[in-house]
């Protein structure tokens, strides 16, 4: 299909998975013909014909709001086979931390390997200044992979906007998310009309206009294309086939999977499981007392509760949850079609899988419906990292690490040259032997910063104000220990000025 926003480059990563089960619209493509076209038959004149390129592919694969509630994980009463297959097969991270519990802001550290701003527009951000100073901004970590020979492309939800352009209706290719990334940044908005419109999509084509008009969670019956995923996940196939379809060019290619993001939207077939399943208690539902991080939800809070406030109505919080639940297994159906798709092309063998959750999601731990906080339940997600000869596929890693590991990660394991940029480290040691040690992890959102330990998480507010919460306890994040521990304090808050300033 003709490329949107084609920008230059080409590579190749490895897995092992068996048995798994566009910003661009019609009419942006239309007016782009004659240029795309013109690109192509650049691009083929001036590649030569090259043997087969053995560096292994990449398949990234980022799930928006994703807790680690997943079976493989724990959560045994969650249907993700898909996922818990990967994990199988390779290495999961139970202990894997975000840097900000919010989908932009941990995505640029995603996309980048370092601190960054705390806002949902730090890509934009980082695009400006790359135009203003683009000597002062290191590649991105598409950009790096592209420099080195890769074909990069994402389809849905990579960076914050799917599709990754900027725009009243995020679809401006004159507004680029993540300049020089991609070869290929593609989001097919189907009926929802536009990339702002399919991501906060319902079934069959409802936009969010006024939130409070949109049910906060719903389940349709139908197939999997009845919500947005499905239509993405089609482009992200076809775009699998035509990468693996060329054996001398290497491939980065990410998928941004868009469920369980609010509003809570799945086919009715994924609710079934959870109709009359009784999930096991909320743990710490109260709302904390003196200062924290915590906030009033009002990302859940605006759209149609009818009326009932999960806070009190035990009901009401438990179907909630039911639909998140249902929202993780359309989202992991999602994955098993990557997976299968994969397997089928032949490329599975020298393909690394990673699976990534942007951030975790409150589902009432105390009293939040959300992420943004500065706590366990927003900054934990999954993260699973498969290829082939694993060391001990299977064995998972209880060992601290950070979404910054993954650039300097992904380009050990594919061979190439170690960006000296990046904030994170890589993380072969622990791939190689799954009870190597981590280290500590850093997170932050406007106002305040944490770091958590194997033992204890210290929130620093700018103001100087600390929490810090001991995770050897029965109380862990509800009990603010920081007054009784004054010199643990001033090492965490060391360590972690440190960090943050580098």
């Amino acid at each position: 299909m003709p490329e949107c926003n084609r920008e230059a480059g080409s590579t190749k990563p490895s897995p092992l998975l068996e048995d798994f089960a566009s910003p661009c619209t019609r009419s942006d493509l239309v007016r782009k013909l004659p240029a795309l076209f013109a690109a192509a038959a650049l691009s083929c004149a001036t590649v030569p014909e090259a043997a087969v390129d053995t560096r292994p592919n990449i398949l990234l694969i980022a799930v928006d709001d994703l807790r680690p509630e997943l079976a493989s994980f724990g959560a045994s009463y969650i249907q993700s086979p898909n996922i818990d297959r990967l994990v199988s097969a390779g290495r999961a991270f139970r202990r894997h931390y975000v840097q900000a519990p919010t989908c932009g802001a941990s995505r640029y550290t995603l996309l980048t390997g370092r601190y960054g701003g705390a806002s949902n527009a730090a890509l934009f951000e980082r695009a400006a200044q790359l135009k203003d100073l683009p000597g002062s901004v290191p590649p991105s970590m598409p950009a790096w992979f592209r420099e080195h020979g890769y074909t990069t492309v994402s389809v849905g939800k990579v960076s914050h906007h799917p599709g990754g352009f900027g725009g009243k209706d995020w679809d401006d290719p004159l507004k680029l998310e993540m300049p020089d990334s991609w070869d290929r940044h593609l989001l097919p908005a189907g009926p929802w009309q536009h990339p702002r419109g399919w991501m906060h999509g319902l079934a069959n084509g409802e936009i969010r206009a006024d939130p409070a008009e949109m049910d906060v969670y719903q389940a349709e019956d139908g197939p999997d294309s009845i919500y947005p995923d499905g239509g993405s996940i089609d482009e992200a196939l076809d775009q699998l086939d035509l990468l693996a379809s060329d054996s001398s060019q290497p491939f980065f290619l990410a998928v941004g999977i868009l469920r369980p993001h609010l509003p809570f939207g799945a086919p009715l077939k994924y609710l079934a499981p959870y109709a009359d399943a009784q999930l096991p208690p909320t743990p710490y539902p109260a709302k904390p007392a003196g200062k924290t991080t915590w906030h009033p939800s009002n990302e859940f809070r605006k759209y149609n509760l009818w009326n009932r406030d999960p806070d009190t109505d035990a009901d009401f919080a438990l179907e909630v949850r039911r639909h998140y639940a249902a929202c993780v297994t359309y989202a992991d159906a999602q994955v098993g079609r990557l997976m299968e798709r994969l397997r089928v092309s032949g490329a599975a063998e020298n393909t690394i899988v990673l699976l990534w959750g942007d951030h975790g999601w409150h589902l009432g731990e105390h009293a939040i419906w959300g992420k943004h906080a500065l706590y366990e339940e927003s900054l934990r997600s999954p993260l699973v990292i498969s290829y082939r000869d694993i060391p001990r596929p299977g064995m998972v890693s209880d060992a601290l690490v950070e979404t910054l590991d993954v650039f300097p990660t992904l380009c050990d394991l594919a061979g190439l040259p170690e960006p000296d940029f990046v904030h994170g480290v890589t993380l072969r040691q622990i791939l190689d032997d799954p009870t190597a040690r981590g280290h500590p992890a850093i997170s932050y959102r406007r106002g305040a910063r944490t770091i958590r330990t194997r033992t204890h998480r210290l929130v620093l507010h700018d103001d100087g104000f600390a929490e810090l919460y001991d995770h050897t306890s029965a109380e862990k994040e509800t009990l603010n220990v920081a007054a009784s521990n004054p010199t643990l304090v001033a090492e965490l808050t060391n360590s972690l000025q440190s960090r943050l300033e580098r």
